[in-house]
């Protein structure tokens, strides 16, 4: 598994590449100006000199590849500098935001532990909800349990997250006053009153994010745990006079976990675009709302260090979904 995990891993690396590529290409020839919103009264002169100090005035090919040595050599090294103190960084220039005016990692790590707050726990809340609803509803096929899950599930994942979003905002922001509409990034967790001021902000954005990520995972479920509830295995396992309970959450629920752990790994990377309109709707102070700002005022380095930052997220839960298939089923190899 160590030689496969080696072989993957170096397979990434001209992948993440020819990503990084095609989004500086994209963004290359997408329009716009970073000095676009100067006032007109600014001499011509200032202005490209303003040019050159953000590195506009060289051709494509020399920023790609000062970005990608930026990327991969300075900021892990500044990264390294703040844990241990060691100043291996100093002097070397760092990818700034055209927007901002300082270090785009900066920006990002200030607004990361909004969107993980939401994201992380909107997703584990997702799968904790699709999971035992997939597995009932595929065991007790056609009953009311199964109909009332197929019917929740099918509005969950056709209703996209702005307009539930929304509806939650009049029903419970402004016409029951429950819960507040725009989420406070200022609120630190001190106390118990903090606390709750803090479950009860995040509990829309995290329950539109939960529910559009259990319709979907709950489908799979269901339609993987009735495919194998079908297999020989099955009525093997219970003629050999197996109890149910260890048929259907040994044998069948790891063999139907296979294709669903793609569908989870491969859909984190997905629940942090989804969260760009869902915190836009709820004003949460995070990645998404970071990177709507950065394409507006044409932020090339901030938009594709967080582009960027999404395909390697990508890459790397589909590398995990594939080593958890060798301790799902015993059967996969990687020899």
């Amino acid at each position: 598994m160590l030689n496969y995990a080696l072989r993957r891993v170096l397979l990434a690396v001209p992948t993440l590449l020819f990503i990084s590529l095609v989004i500086f290409l994209l963004l290359e020839a997408s329009p716009g100006d970073p000095l676009g919103d100067i006032p007109m009264t600014i001499p011509p002169e200032i202005r490209d000199r303003m040019r050159e100090a953000l590195g506009l005035g060289q051709a494509w090919y020399v920023r790609y590849v000062m970005w990608l040595q930026q990327f991969f050599w300075v900021e892990p090294l500044h990264a390294f500098d703040q844990i241990f103190g060691t100043g291996f960084s100093r002097g070397m220039q760092r990818i700034i935001s055209f927007q901002t005016r300082s270090p785009a990692f900066d920006v990002i790590a200030q607004r990361l532990p909004q969107t993980l707050t939401v994201v992380g726990l909107s997703y584990v809340l997702g799968i904790l909800i699709a999971v035992p609803i997939g597995i009932v509803s595929a065991y007790r096929q056609y009953s009311w349990f199964d109909q009332i899950g197929t019917f929740i599930s099918m509005v969950g994942f056709s209703l996209p997250t702005f307009f539930t979003g929304v509806v939650l905002i009049i029903v419970f922001g402004i016409k029951l006053q429950w819960l507040p509409t725009i989420y406070d990034t200022t609120l630190r967790v001190t106390d118990w009153t903090s606390l709750v001021q803090q479950v009860r902000q995040m509990a829309m954005p995290v329950t539109v994010l939960a529910l559009f990520n259990a319709a979907q995972i709950s489908r799979f479920m269901r339609a993987s745990m009735l495919d194998n509830l079908r297999q020989d295995y099955v009525r093997t396992a219970r003629a050999k006079g197996l109890k149910e309970r260890v048929v259907v959450l040994k044998h069948v629920l790891r063999n139907s976990l296979i294709p669903v752990v793609t569908v989870i790994a491969l859909g984190l990377p997905a629940v942090f675009g989804g969260a760009i309109i869902t915190e836009q709707v709820f004003k949460v102070n995070g990645l998404g709302q970071l990177l709507i700002l950065a394409i507006n005022s044409n932020d090339i380095p901030m938009v594709m260090t967080l582009t960027f930052i999404f395909a390697i997220l990508i890459v790397a839960f589909t590398l995990i979904a594939d080593l958890l298939y060798g301790l799902l089923d015993p059967r996969i190899r990687y020899d």
